[in-house]
């Protein structure tokens, strides 16, 4: 072999590390480190002030799932796994009908996914005043006649997760919308017109091209939503900072670490979740590739 090609794979191999040393030195600084203080953290009592903490082993993890103060908050989270559920129909609801040749269509396709462009926080404080006590939507209901369905919406412990699973629906459901739209336009046209020739109306064509084209999606959706419906934390931080049975899994890891100084539990919490995350990925990833073998 010429000794030209040798220093130029020489060269290509000390380039190619040059430009991964910092961005590895900075995912291991501000990543990987962290999270292995924080799984050492999980197994300690420790406040997040003292030098010193006892080892307490797996009473952290034992506690999240046996306290009721800590494992009542998965319960809201189911709140939040429902809503995804209609979310997810609207979103192909609307997809379907607007991949179909209407009259602006694409204005109602931007004002779908507008919502999901907006911060978080901001969505917060617009449905913060949209529920208040005479607020947008109580002065909806009474100029319409309704005023006999006026709650509490946000002070009522019995409706407020209802509320504030409602807000998440307006807020993702442009996300879900544009994912099956995509992939909706990504079915040939000819199939559309040859089911036309034959007869088939727009159900037939849902039923047996879009549904077909877009179950994958669903499937990875309804993944993405265990993982949503549990890391919550923007919406009902800003409406209700976690009160009258509002708390998240989030709102209560943050709160058990920054209000009651307990960074060895939050730790586990923190750790727990990352699980769950890691979890759902592993499902994804056996789905996809299920598909990919059923497809060859």
């Amino acid at each position: 072999m010429h000794p030209l090609s040798l220093d130029y794979k020489k060269q290509k191999v000390v380039i190619i590390i040059a430009f991964l040393i910092i961005p590895l030195a900075m995912l291991f600084t501000f990543s990987f480190l962290p999270l292995l203080r924080m799984l050492m953290y999980s197994f300690t009592d420790w406040n997040g002030l003292s030098k010193t903490m006892e080892n307490v082993g797996w009473k952290n993890y034992s506690k999240v799932f046996s306290d009721p103060d800590y494992f009542s908050v998965f319960k809201v989270s189911l709140y939040y796994f429902g809503a995804s559920f209609v979310q997810i129909a609207l979103a192909l609801y609307f997809a379907t009908i607007l991949s179909f040749k209407l009259a602006g269509r694409n204005f109602f396709r931007g004002a779908l996914f507008f919502p999901y462009l907006i911060n978080g926080v901001a969505i917060g404080f617009i449905f913060k005043i949209f529920f208040r006590g005479d607020g947008t939507l109580d002065y909806l209901l009474t100029n319409l006649g309704l005023g006999g369905w006026i709650q509490k919406w946000i002070a009522n412990a019995k409706i407020i997760n209802f509320s504030l699973a409602a807000t998440s629906v307006w807020r993702y459901m442009g996300f879900n919308f544009i994912i099956f739209l995509g992939t909706i336009q990504s079915v040939p046209n000819e199939l559309y017109e040859a089911a036309e020739i034959d007869g088939a109306n727009r159900w037939h064509q849902f039923r047996y091209i879009i549904w077909p084209s877009i179950r994958r999606i669903i499937g990875l959706n309804l993944l993405l939503a265990i993982n949503g419906s549990i890391s919550v934390f923007e919406i009902p931080y800003i409406m209700t900072f976690g009160a009258n049975g509002s708390t998240t899994y989030v709102i209560q890891t943050i709160n058990t670490a920054f209000e009651r100084n307990h960074f060895g539990l939050a730790s586990a919490m923190g750790i727990i979740l990352l699980a769950i995350v890691i979890m759902v990925a592993l499902m994804q990833r056996l789905l996809f590739k299920e598909k990919e073998v059923e497809t060859w």
